[in-house]
């Protein structure tokens, strides 16, 4: 595809989409606990024995989660015990059950080894496996990054020529701020969405939630 150009230039946004998301879940304890999340399991117990994060490291993790609005607690009691947390997928986080099944679907794709995918995703309705495609706001369907032009957005801050920017840097010798190399995000994905079902709080086929302490 055409390189994504400002005038003549490559161009850069100050506020790019995928740099303020990974600030948020780009590390592997946060995705692991939005997996299990997505599989149904809530409680702290739980999370750490799918999972094998250190107790202080989940404690963060969902923390920061409920703290960026991801998860939600919901308070429970077991009979006889005090009272404890569960987490739960909220609207924001279950937002985010397509990238989860992109990186699925890479793994098994290119990390699963003669073997084949280690689980399958299927529609509960019919049983057939779930996929991802991309589809632009007029139906048509996407193959890949050279069928996408990203604009800049009514949000985009700073919009300046990547490369402008890049020799300004290096000509004054100034650090700056701090931007990222991927550019800019842009709304090019909005069109994209799993076949399968939006995945509620048990994104597993009828997986209960089970029993375990909070911290």
């Amino acid at each position: 595809m055409s390189e994504p150009t400002f005038g003549d230039a490559p161009f850069r946004v100050d506020n790019c989409s995928i740099e303020r998301t990974l600030a948020i879940v780009g590390e592997k304890w946060t995705f692991l606990v939005l997996r299990e999340a997505f599989s149904g399991v809530r409680r702290f117990a739980d999370m750490q024995a799918a999972t094998g994060a250190p107790r202080q490291v989940l404690s963060a993790r969902l923390a920061r989660l409920v703290e960026e609005g991801l998860l939600r607690k919901v308070p429970y009691r077991e009979p006889g015990q005090r009272q404890r947390d569960e987490y739960r997928l909220t609207e924001m986080g279950r937002d985010l059950y397509p990238i989860m099944v992109a990186l699925m679907h890479w793994g098994d794709r290119y990390r699963s080894g003669s073997g084949g995918p280690p689980v399958l995703l299927t529609h509960r309705g019919c049983g057939a496996l779930v996929e991802q495609r991309f589809r632009c706001a007029e139906g048509h369907e996407v193959a890949g990054p050279r069928e996408v032009t990203p604009l800049p957005g009514p949000g985009a801050l700073n919009v300046a020529p990547a490369v402008a920017a890049a020799r300004a840097t290096s000509d004054t010798g100034s650090a700056g701020p701090a931007t990222s190399d991927t550019g800019s995000a842009g709304p090019a994905t909005s069109g994209t969405r799993a076949t399968g079902p939006a995945t509620p709080d048990a994104g597993a086929a009828g997986a209960p939630p089970r029993g375990g302490d909070t911290p």
